[in-house]
């Protein structure tokens, strides 16, 4: 069985839709930021593994394409009860539970339902079974190439990845410096990669509960995904406003800020990934 590498979490810490709707920031635009806005109400959903059928879970795609070459991001989901057959994948991905609860794990491995919030990796080649249960079960996919295919065990094999299961009571959050939470201010939960140079890197963003602010970004790419709560997105100057539910997608490219508020009753949490720094700051 895989063991929940929270320590291993730590060291990264002590060492560092197909229908979109686009929208540039006057107040921010510096003239060649890109800004894109995907609400989950919007995404269009499509078989995971058209060979199975009614079987096959549901997938719609947030970014990129996975059925060619470049890097994606999609979400997927599952009936309750599901279980799949021993399979493999010709690619690895990575995993961040939305709802429900998902297990994901060697075929002989005992049940470790990763409820939301929780976080995997699924190296390609290794022969799994992925289950899940609850009215909604909703997960994030990202892969770094395509396409993204489902194979017979019999085509297995050891990539030298090894896979990693850890649990959200297991994530390790962070105050960003000089910023406490006392102050409404948010948290960072590393994930993978090392957050310097122009390296890509994963992490979570937990904003507390009325939080209200922006997050500027300097990466070439920012990507990132609702994960829990409903935050409020603010357009056009801030003088429009949608509430992105799980799954929601939003993204910049090149030096941008984007606005966001968390319900006075409720945090939120998001998942982020990009190629640059960034700041969370609160403006109240």
């Amino acid at each position: 069985m895989r063991s929940i590498l929270f320590f291993a979490l730590l060291g990264i810490l002590t060492a560092c839709t197909d229908t979109k709707v686009t929208s540039e920031n006057p107040t921010e635009s510096n003239g060649q930021s890109s800004y894109e806005l995907v609400l989950a109400s919007e995404v269009n959903w499509e078989k995971l593994n058209p060979a199975r059928g009614d079987k096959s879970p549901q997938a719609g795609t947030l970014w990129g394409d996975r059925k060619g070459s470049v890097p994606t991001g999609f979400l997927v989901k599952f009936v309750d009860g599901f279980s799949s057959p021993p399979h493999i994948h010709n690619v690895s991905y990575r995993g961040v539970v939305i709802n429900g609860l998902i297990h994901n794990d060697d075929p002989d491995a005992a049940d470790m339902w990763m409820p939301a919030g929780s976080f995997w990796t699924q190296p390609k080649g290794e022969n799994h079974i992925t289950a899940a249960k609850g009215e909604t079960n909703i997960a994030y996919i990202e892969i770094e190439a395509g396409p993204y295919l489902v194979l017979p065990t019999e085509e297995a094999f050891d990539s030298g990845e090894r896979p990693v299961n850890v649990d959200a009571s297991n994530i390790v959050w962070i105050d960003q410096p000089g910023i406490s939470t006392a102050t409404k201010g948010a948290q960072v939960a590393y994930l993978w990669g090392e957050p310097q140079g122009n390296q890509l890197y994963g992490t979570l963003i937990k904003m507390p509960a009325g939080f209200k602010g922006k997050i500027q970004s300097v990466g070439s790419s920012f990507k990132a995904v609702v994960i829990q709560g409903e935050p409020q997105y603010f357009l056009k100057d801030v003088s429009e406003v949608k509430t992105m539910e799980p799954g929601s997608y939003f993204s910049s490219a090149g030096k941008s800020a984007h606005h966001l508020s968390s319900d006075p009753g409720m945090e939120s949490i998001i998942y982020v990934r990009t190629d640059g720094n960034f700041d969370i700051l609160s403006s109240q």
